[in-house]
Order: C-alpha cells, then structure tokens, then sequence
C-alpha cells in the first residue's frame, strides 16, 4: 500500500475531510513517528507495534570484490516489533 492509496481509503471514511487534509494528517504522523525515533524514543501503537531505533556497533566486514577488511563504522537502524493483534490479524486469528 502506497501513501496515495492510505489516502484515498481513509478519506472514503471520512468524507467530510478533503484529500489535502488526510495527507497533512498522514504525512504529521509519518514525520513524528521519525523525529521520534531519531531522538531515540520509542513509539509504541496499541495493537499495531512498536518503533525503535537499534545502534550497531563498529564492525569490520570484507570488500567481496577484493577480501580487505574494512571497517564498517557504527550507525542507527530502524527497527519495528509487530503487536499481538497485527500478528494475530496476519495469522489468521483475528
């Protein structure tokens, strides 16, 4: 699913907000679920699942062209743990 089709399904439910104001309300809760986890909070949606964010350490990896070592240097990664009823819902129990 695309943002466009986010869209377009939410505003068939609420037919009293325009396209214009559904995006600015996605887009609001896509850039605070970010920010969020850039500052390194954890954003936890009842039901839906949480967002972190994970930081690896240094780590040194091989060129596969020509095997030398490099070192790969630490970074932040998102990271998403799905909750009880999305993994329900997936499964076929909800």
């Amino acid at each position: 699913m695309t943002k466009g089709e986010l869209i377009r399904l939410v505003s068939a439910d609420f037919p009293g907000l325009t396209s214009r104001e559904i995006d600015m309300v996605v887009s609001t809760i896509v850039d605070e679920i970010g920010a969020a986890m850039a500052r390194g909070q954890r954003v936890s949606l009842r039901g839906f699942g949480s967002f972190r964010t994970r930081h690896l350490g240094r780590r040194t990896s091989r060129n596969p062209r020509t095997g030398e070592p490099l070192e790969a240097p630490p970074r932040a990664v998102p990271g998403f743990k799905a909750g009880k009823a999305l993994l329900a819902a997936l499964n076929g129990k909800g």
